[in-house]
């Protein structure tokens, strides 16, 4: 089972201290550094320093990394034009030399919204406009070179765009969808996506989800083993009980004190307790999981796990 580390800057993280987690983790052997894609943190931590933007964020560590993957869990779709997305994304790809991935999620959390000014329509709406996104942005790096692209939608339309618009990858980067819906989100990412991603569930409620998505992919005729499946789950090992506590402080004082909130469905423990649960998505039909990091200052607690979980499950 392959391993990634995804971040939450927004939850106070300097742009270095990301670039020193991605370079670490490009050097122990993780093959993907993800982050979350917020513009203000979520509960009471203090959110400093901070916040970064994603996509500037990772045009950055394309520029400072060789060979790790680099994306996003889940790039907010109220934030930017999906059209200039895309060319955001394609950029990156190309300044990376084709290692950049495009999670893409119809936005939930309404105070950073509010904070911003940023309208935040219903959840109805979100998806249909998360759809209509999805087919533009895939549209406009696909489309013939050479010819005008348009796209007309209920919510955006594009206007005889010239095809320019060019990632690395062919014939573009993968795109990830996540969540849990259960008609929607499995059809979402049997259309569209190369991954789908769960967060923040059990093992069991993973295989279901999956079950529904490979449902899905058949129901249009995909092979849904052409789909990668994956799961995000908290992080907090220590080699002891001490260890552990110190870092079960330190990431609830990070994700604003809902420290069990976020490992109800985490790993926990010392690295053979780890390695356990992670096996336990593996069985469960993950073919990766993201390992949710919250203090990017503890680059002992990413070197830890490289050292002695991720030959367990290699």
């Amino acid at each position: 089972m392959e391993l990634r580390v995804l971040t939450e800057p927004q939850q106070g993280a300097t742009y270095y201290q990301q670039l020193a987690m991605a370079q670490l983790a490009e050097q122990c052997g993780f093959t993907g550094y993800f982050r979350t894609d917020h513009l203000q943190r979520e509960g009471n931590a203090d959110g400093l320093p901070g916040p970064t933007d994603a996509w500037i964020t990772l045009a950055g560590l394309a520029r400072e990394t060789s060979r790790i993957r680099l994306g996003t869990l889940m790039t907010c779709s109220t934030f930017r034009n999906p059209g200039h997305l895309a060319l955001m994304v394609a950029q990156v790809d190309a300044m990376s030399g084709g290692r950049v991935e495009l999670g893409l999620g119809a936005g939930s959390f309404a105070g950073e919204h509010h904070a911003l000014d940023i309208p935040l329509a219903s959840a109805r709406e979100r998806f249909q406009r998360l759809e209509e996104q999805l087919a533009l942005i895939t549209g406009l790096w696909t489309a013939c070179p050479g010819e005008p692209y348009s796209f007309h939608g209920q919510y955006h339309v594009v206007h005889d765009y010239p095809a320019l618009v060019r990632p690395v990858q062919s014939p573009h980067p993968p795109i990830l969808v996540g969540g849990q819906g259960r008609k929607r989100t499995p059809a979402l990412a049997a259309r569209f996506a190369a991954e789908y991603n769960t967060d923040g569930v059990s093992p069991a409620e993973c295989a279901e989800a999956y079950d529904r998505v490979g449902s899905a992919c058949e129901e249009i005729g995909r092979d849904p083993a052409d789909m990668t499946f994956s799961a995000v789950v908290t992080l907090c090992c220590g080699t002891g009980s001490a260890e552990i506590a110190q870092r079960k402080k330190a990431i609830a004082a990070k994700s604003g004190g809902d420290f069990d909130g976020h490992v109800d469905n985490g790993a926990t423990g010392t690295p053979a307790q780890v390695a356990e649960h992670l096996h336990a998505f593996k069985e469960a039909g993950a073919d990766r999981v993201y390992l949710q990091l919250f203090d990017l200052t503890d680059l002992d607690h990413l070197r830890l796990v490289a050292e002695e979980v991720l030959p367990q499950l290699s």
